[in-house]
């Protein structure tokens, strides 16, 4: 009987395990910029109450992933041009730095495991598949910053990506990948070689580049 409470304490509020759900949606971009959402929907789509389902939103909304108008209308956001930039200038910003303090302890198991992410993501070129190769692209970056050990910034980086996640989805229409991204290739090389200017380099051109495409 105890192990069985242990086990209940355990487990995350039902509005916790909603907001994460939701949360990793809006991330990998498999909800486009400007969609409507209601708490009913969400609440039938997840399997809960309207309770979950509103705490989850309000949190979302503090984070900057989803707006909430004054009529009370929920939605992704759509970004502006201005609002584009100065996300961008954030992940120009943070992700450098992270790469950098990652790179000491860079081993070759962790390159070894982002070139099979980088694999991972040219299959998703060749599928079309625009949530898998947002998913896979941050996990690219994802599993190097965690190297790091700097959680505070790494936090400050996944609420950019999770502001960006629908505009993502915009921007890879646009791009109409062949292949995978090649700054990621310099990334890999700069890793295997040490090179901390570099990398810096090539992690501020590969979070920079594409979002200019959006900036029109």
């Amino acid at each position: 009987m105890l192990m069985q409470t242990r086990q209940s304490d355990a487990t995350p509020p039902i509005h916790d395990r909603l907001y994460r759900a939701l949360r990793l949606q809006i991330m990998h971009g498999e909800i486009e910029p400007g969609r409507a959402l209601t708490l009913r929907g969400l609440a039938r789509d997840f399997d809960v109450s309207m309770t979950p389902a509103r705490e989850a939103v309000r949190r979302l909304v503090a984070e900057g992933a989803l707006t909430l108008s004054s009529s009370g209308r929920i939605s992704t956001p759509e970004l502006s041009n201005d609002r584009i930039e100065e996300l961008a200038a954030l992940r120009a910003l943070i992700e450098p730095e992270l790469a950098a303090r990652a790179l000491p302890r860079a081993h070759l198991a962790l390159i070894d495991r982002m070139q099979t992410v980088q694999s991972a993501i040219a299959e998703t070129i060749v599928k079309q598949d625009a949530v898998g190769y947002i998913r896979t692209n941050l996990e690219f970056h994802r599993s190097l910053y965690l190297r790091a050990q700097a959680p505070a910034m790494l936090a400050m980086a996944e609420q950019v990506w999770l502001q960006l996640g629908p505009t993502m989805r915009k921007l890879y229409g646009r791009l109409r990948r062949a292949e995978a991204p090649r700054n990621h290739r310099l990334i890999l090389a700069t890793l295997r070689a040490g090179d901390e200017p570099g990398l810096r380099l090539a992690v501020r051109a590969d979070v920079t580049q594409g979002l200019k495409l959006l900036r029109s």
